[in-house]
């Protein structure tokens, strides 16, 4: 057996035995666990749906129901226009005792309708993602795996600010810390976790951890560590496996709070090995790249600062992340980085303003690419195991190689509507390295990330976009999404017959 590998049917033994021999022990108010929802939120956040007993232990769970529709930019060679269907079921078993808690959480993903003929050849590739899950499964379209399966240790040595979970579990990198104000949380959320480390809830697979998560929410601030390795999932309807990928992340956040404004602080450490010797996807030729099986590690340092605070009559806000990145990729050295800065105003002050709450953000984020694939260094930046979905609502880029302006607004007309647009200008930062897309890791013997040729080009596109989230009940939440895309140079070279795209799905979620 792989010594990395963690025996999870022991684990579940010992957890069970465990259980029943502390039974007895004095109990907290028991909460329901409930699974990690799709990156796009409901309009109001809702409240957690009143405990389903069986003895002492929560049944909880969540059904997501979407149908997607793709029109990718034009091929005469596949077919780029397309829909399908996908629904999530996810059941966990849980229960809070004073000194520790355990989860127990099943997946059941199921794709209806993948086009079996939306995969044209290189450079064109798969068009959109209905193509991407054929490509992982081919016609296999379910599959039931354990999504959670965790105990997690409260009050160490004595300490009843520390815990640690041991398992399979979800984790996201920058949400380690909810802040109290909602503007700030709603910031962290969307434009801050997951940046590098995420499930993929985007996904109707979704990736898990299998390892350790230790955290310390102490007067100073929340330490937090994660070692882990990801599980197969995302667009792989196996879910079971680890894959030979471990990361070690550490950070230190904090949060600070005037009568007037609050603020956000994290620094963070994380280190990627990839030993998979899979072929790596970069700008050298695929010759050469497939002479290189070496294993890829990358170091990345780096941290953030959010702050919200009174302006007028409403809220200002404005945000800074970045990262460095150092180490080895195969056999290139590797040196990269990112920075995203943002602002933001909440208007306030009158009825229109109360009534609708219009909040304008406005941001620019950019990372290194690669502007020589012989010169022994990859420069290209590498965004680890990331959700990709909050920051590309639109998935046909990602923070790889990339440069994005944009512009956004959001309404709230009503308690339970949320509406968001967004326009967002795309370009390749380096015009000597590729178009690159994915999430990362996700199966055993494909590396993660595509790319495609750049052809001397760095226009990638004009996307505007707009969603609408509906709280039709406490726990149902119903969403629209539609974008549409305006090609630039580097899409038009590939995509002559048409550099035009579309992308629009409907959801609907229940958690019980």
């Amino acid at each position: 057996m792989n010594p990395h590998r963690i025996p999870f049917i022991f684990l579940f033994v010992i957890l069970n035995l465990f259980v029943t021999r502390c039974a007895n022990a004095q109990s907290t108010q028991t909460a329901s666990v409930t699974p990690t929802p799709s990156p796009t939120p409901a309009a109001k956040p809702a409240p957690a749906p009143k405990p389903i007993k069986l003895g002492k232990v929560t049944l909880s769970g969540s059904l997501r129901l979407r149908f997607e529709s793709w029109d990718w930019f034009e091929s005469s060679a596949a077919e780029n226009n397309y829909n399908f269907g996908a629904a999530t079921l996810r059941v966990a078993l849980s229960q809070q005792l004073e000194r520790f808690e355990w989860q127990l959480e099943a997946a059941a993903p199921v794709l209806l309708g993948l086009p079996d003929n939306a995969i044209a050849p290189a450079p064109q590739g798969q068009l959109g993602l209905g193509a991407t899950y054929f490509a992982a499964n081919g016609r296999r379209d379910g599959s039931v795996f354990i999504k959670q399966g965790f105990i997690r240790f409260k009050g160490l040595g004595g300490d009843k600010a520390s815990s640690l979970k041991l398992g399979r579990f979800e984790f996201s990198d920058g949400g380690e810390l909810i802040p109290g104000d909602a503007s700030l949380a709603t910031i962290k959320r969307d434009h801050i976790s997951q940046r590098l480390i995420g499930p993929f809830g985007f996904t109707h697979v979704g990736r898990s951890f299998d390892g350790v998560h230790f955290s310390r929410n102490a007067k100073l601030g929340n330490f937090t560590f994660v070692g882990a390795r990801p599980t197969e999932g995302v667009f792989q309807l196996r879910g079971w496996n680890q894959l030979d990928v471990d990361f070690y992340y550490g950070s230190f956040n904090k949060g600070f709070k005037t009568k007037t404004s609050e603020s956000d602080v994290r620094l963070f450490a994380l280190h990627y090995h990839d030993g998979r010797r899979v072929l790596k996807t970069d700008n050298r030729p695929q010759a050469i790249r497939a002479t290189d099986k070496e294993n890829i590690r990358v170091n990345t340092v780096g941290g953030h600062y959010v702050a919200v605070t009174k302006a007028g009559a409403g809220k200002a806000d404005f945000l800074v992340w970045g990262a460095g990145q150092f180490g080895d990729w195969g056999k290139l050295s590797h040196r990269g980085g990112a920075v995203a800065v943002e602002a933001g105003y909440q208007m306030g002050g009158s009825n229109t303003a109360d009534r609708i709450k219009p909040w304008l953000r406005a941001g620019y984020f950019r990372s290194t690419g690669d502007g020589d694939p012989n010169d022994g260094t990859h420069n290209t930046f590498f965004q680890v195991l990331p959700t990709p979905r909050p920051f590309a609502r639109f998935p046909f880029f990602d923070m790889v190689n990339n440069e994005d302006s944009f512009v956004q607004l959001r309404l709230k007309p009503h308690a339970k509507i949320g509406l968001r647009t967004d326009v967002h200008y795309l370009r390749l930062s380096n015009s000597n390295d590729q178009w690159y897309l994915g999430g990362g890791a996700f199966q055993k013997n494909t590396f993660g990330y595509t790319g495609r040729p750049s052809n001397g080009q760095k226009t990638l596109g004009t996307l505007v976009d707009f969603s609408f989230d509906y709280a039709v009940t406490p726990t149902t939440a119903l969403t629209f999404y539609i974008a549409g895309v305006s090609g630039g140079n580097v899409v038009e070279r590939i995509y002559p017959n048409g550099k035009n795209s579309r992308f629009a799905y409907l959801e609907l979620t229940k958690r019980f």
